[in-house]
Parts: structure tokens; sequence; C-alpha cells
């Protein structure tokens, strides 16, 4: 005898099965009803609490197929009490690629001011850099920036991303950007006087990074304002830098200009 399934719902009417993914700390989704995209910052029973690039806190229920995960439907389920679940995210909020091998170093560079900026840009992109093979040097200034853009000859196969800091208009900074011309360079800034003030007040437990007098080493500025050791500012960076745990830890102005860069460097030729 002929079996017939008792489903009688005819195939192009079925909903698509999409994957289930764990509603890990850090995981960025959108709220397929509403939009609203952020990180997951608590999950609980029925529900998941999404965290938005401005602070602001959403609840959303634990539907199929209720969120976005890089434009794709996905059904977020709460992590299993069995054991951890390896991340799915880097610092940088980029998907992970569990097991990896860095990719042979690119022609292309990104260079940063100084040791400070390199060790940021490392801490929270390191694991993206390492996959698309950008290395990341260090300049100790911008001073001599045409001169290191003609020595490096940037081209289509070597392309040259800088970033530079306290790059505002009129300043010296702007100026010595304006006359790198090269159509493979990029150069790119934030507004900040130095790499630290890049870093969230509030996750170093400040209300706000204190203002320096003109004239005043920055740094050593800082430190006695907040009543930070000002003789080893080294240090202090190393304190600062130990707080930042992703891209949430760093201010917006920031982060775009970096992903410019690595888009930048590793765009086809």
């Amino acid at each position: 005898m002929r079996q017939y399934s008792p489903d009688l719902t005819p195939p192009w009417k079925k909903p698509k099965q999409v994957p289930e993914v764990p509603a890990e700390p850090g995981l960025v989704v959108e709220e397929s009803g509403t939009g609203f995209c952020g990180a997951v910052i608590r999950c609980e029973a029925g529900t998941v609490t999404l965290e938005d690039r401005f602070g602001k806190h959403r609840v959303f229920p634990l539907e199929p197929r209720g969120f976005l995960l890089e434009g794709k439907a996905v059904t977020l389920v709460r992590l299993s009490a069995a054991g951890p679940v390896p991340p799915t995210r880097t610092a940088s909020g980029s998907v992970a690629v569990p097991h990896a091998r860095a990719r042979v170093a690119r022609a292309g560079r990104i260079y940063v001011e100084g040791r400070h900026d390199a060790e940021l840009v490392e801490k929270v992109w390191g694991d993206d850099l390492r996959i698309e093979g950008v290395v990341v040097e260090y300049l100790e200034g911008v001073d001599d920036l045409p001169s290191i853009v003609q020595t490096f000859s940037p081209g289509p196969d070597a392309r040259l991303g800088v970033l530079v800091d306290h790059l505002v208009p009129g300043s010296k900074e702007w100026r010595i950007a304006e006359s790198v011309t090269s159509e493979h360079a990029l150069v790119v800034g934030h507004p900040y006087i130095d790499i630290w003030e890049a870093v969230k007040p509030s996750s170093l437990g400040i209300e706000a990074w204190p203002r320096v007098p003109h004239g005043q080493d920055w740094k050593t500025g800082v430190c006695r304002a907040l009543g930070w050791p000002s003789e080893n500012t080294g240090a202090v960076w190393q304190a600062i830098l130990q707080r930042v745990e992703s891209y949430k830890d760093l201010e917006p102005e920031l982060l775009g200009r970096v992903e410019e860069l690595i888009d930048f460097v590793t765009a086809p030729a």
C-alpha cells in the first residue's frame, strides 16, 4: 500500500530551515521585526537582551527566525549549560574563524603613529589582520610621513593605509596628511590628541578624560589629573590596555577609521 505523509503542505509553502545560533554575549544581530541592531548582553529563558552602539538596551523574545546575522535569518537559542560554546566573534566584532592559519603577509601595510596605537589595533583587530595578512607598523610621529610614503612606493598590489592621531582641520597633522596624494595611499585619523583618549572612559571607570592645558605633555597631565602614576606612562598604558576587551570599549571615531584602512589595504587590485 502506498504510504502518504500526514503533512500535506506543498514544499514551496514550507518555511525554509534556518540555522540555530547560540546567543553568546557579544554576538551582533539584528531583530527582524524592528531592525534594532545590537550585541547580545544577556539571554534568559525565552528572551534575549541586545545593546546597540549607543548603549540602548532592548529585550526581544527568542522566536524562530527572529533575527538576522550578517543579513541572513537565524534562530537564536540559549547557550547550553553542558559546556562553553566557542566564540563566534573576534574582539573587533567580526565572525571568528576557529583554527584559521595566518595568511602570508601582503605587500600592503597599515602604519600607525606609535607603539601604543599598534598595541591597541593588535588587541582588537589582530585576528582579522592575521587572516587578511596585513602587517601593522608604527611611525613614531607623522612629521616625515610624505617621505615615508615615497619610500614605500604604494601601488595597486601594495596599498598603504595610515592612521593619524588628532587629525582635525587646520592642525599640523591635517596639513601633513593633505600632502600625501598617491591614489594607492589612504591617510585617515581620529580627533583625539592621543590614542589613549579613544578608549571609552566608562571602560576605565572614569567619568571623562581630563582636559590638559596647552603646552603640557598630554599623558603626564592626564595621569596627574586622575591620580595615576605620571612617572611611568608606559605602565599606565598597559593597565588601560588590559581593560580593553573588544570594540565596545573603543570610541566609534576610531572604530570606523581602522575598519576603513583594513578594507582599503585588502581591496582587490
